[in-house]
């Protein structure tokens, strides 16, 4: 087969940068079949050296130090946008404006103007583009949604789900910068509700449809830290931990909490589902497995299971090792490349496209705004993603 290049322009050369390039290093590997492939043509960072140092380390063939000079190029054919949260919307307007697909970190934005604008973008100009919201793509919660999506579950009750994390309880780590700019709420748009729920939001819209409205509490712990940029104690902005509750489209509930304050946990990231006939949970720290219970089985037997998603004929898992055996956080990635070439063939989206996106943005508002006004809000969520 003759394959045909997607020459790809990373902007970002942090942790996310480097797990991207990742798996657009092993999809020709595990995806041989695929009529697209793609080339590390060039990565962007402010610094040179750094960037260089990226290209070097990953096999980048050339390097930028402004995204706007990598966006003038005629042999870049994909953006990956890698930076931080207030940068995404101006670089994906333009990046759409000079016709290039674009695959933009997650959340898609601050707020939900900045995103709205973004859509308006690829769609006006047509390209294609998606967003990295790679949990989807872990075998076992991908196995979820055709659970959820055979109607095995019967009528839905109860969402539940949590993401916990312990790295921001010293008061002595500071705000901004290159490596804490999550905390700094001009850069990041909001804490936890962007960072961590964006993810659960996500997944839970995608397996159980459109959220309604909420009702959310927030509190930031410490209210002041050093900033890295200016060395001046500064008021702490954004969320440490955020709760919400909702109800979905569907008439079930949903419960969320998201914490960086929970002593103990590095990425314990849980959902459940709870159904009239049968409930699965999944947890990322055991991400192969899928616990599922049916109501229907006999008494004696009657309990929950544990489903090893390993096996050839689950989702993803052809391409891997033998039966049994596990794969990680970083194949979700790899997934995700692999969904978005395999898109260039059919035409079809590779979701979630921007627009899917923009309504996890209008969820992630409505959160902060309920929690500052201590009030229901409605989100405005329109789903209407149906894979």
């Amino acid at each position: 087969m003759n394959k045909k290049q997607i020459r790809i322009g990373l902007i970002g050369t942090g942790l996310m940068g480097r797990i991207h390039t990742n798996g657009y290093k092993r999809v020709p590997d595990f995806f041989p079949e695929y009529e697209y492939v793609p080339v590390l043509q060039a990565c962007c960072s402010r610094r040179e050296e750094k960037a260089q140092a990226f290209a070097d380390q990953w096999g980048y063939k050339s390097v930028e130090t402004d995204w706007r000079e990598l966006l003038k190029r005629d042999d870049i054919d994909a953006v990956d946008i890698c930076t931080p949260n207030d940068t995404h919307a101006e670089i994906a307007i333009a990046a759409a404006e000079a016709g290039k697909m674009i695959l933009c970190e997650k959340p898609l934005a601050r707020t939900v103007a900045e995103a709205k604008g973004m859509v308006e973008a690829v769609e006006k100009a047509g390209v294609k583009n998606t967003v990295w919201y790679n949990y989807r793509r872990v075998p076992a919660v991908t196995l979820a949604k055709k659970i959820v999506a055979s109607g095995k579950l019967g009528q839905i009750f109860h969402y539940r789900a949590n993401f916990l994390q312990d790295w921001t309880i010293s008061p002595d780590l500071p705000q901004g910068g290159d490596a804490l700019w999550r905390l700094d709420a001009d850069a990041a748009g909001s804490g936890v509700t962007g960072d961590l729920l964006a993810h659960c939001i996500d997944t839970a819209m995608w397996l159980n449809g459109g959220i309604k409205d909420v009702s959310a509490m927030t509190e930031t712990f410490i209210k002041e830290r050093v900033h890295q940029g200016t060395g001046e104690k500064k008021k702490v902005t954004i969320d440490d931990a955020c709760v919400f509750h909702c109800h979905f489209d569907n008439g079930s509930l949903g419960l969320f909490e998201a914490t960086r304050y929970a002593r103990g946990h590095k990425a314990l990231y849980t959902f459940e589902i709870n159904g009239e006939h049968a409930s699965i949970r999944w947890d990322l720290h055991d991400l192969t497995r899928l616990e599922y219970f049916d109501h229907s089985d006999e008494g004696e037997v009657r309990g929950w299971r544990s489903i090893h998603v390993t096996d050839g004929d689950h989702p993803y898992m052809d391409r891997w090792w033998i039966p049994g055996t596990s794969i990680g956080y970083e194949h979700s990635f790899i997934h995700q490349v692999a969904d978005f070439f395999h898109s260039l063939e059919t035409g079809e989206a590779c979701h979630p496209t921007f627009r899917d996106a923009f309504e996890t943005q209008k969820v992630c508002e409505a959160v902060i705004n309920s929690a500052n006004e201590r009030a229901w809000k409605d989100t405005g969520v329109d789903w209407i993603e149906k894979v």
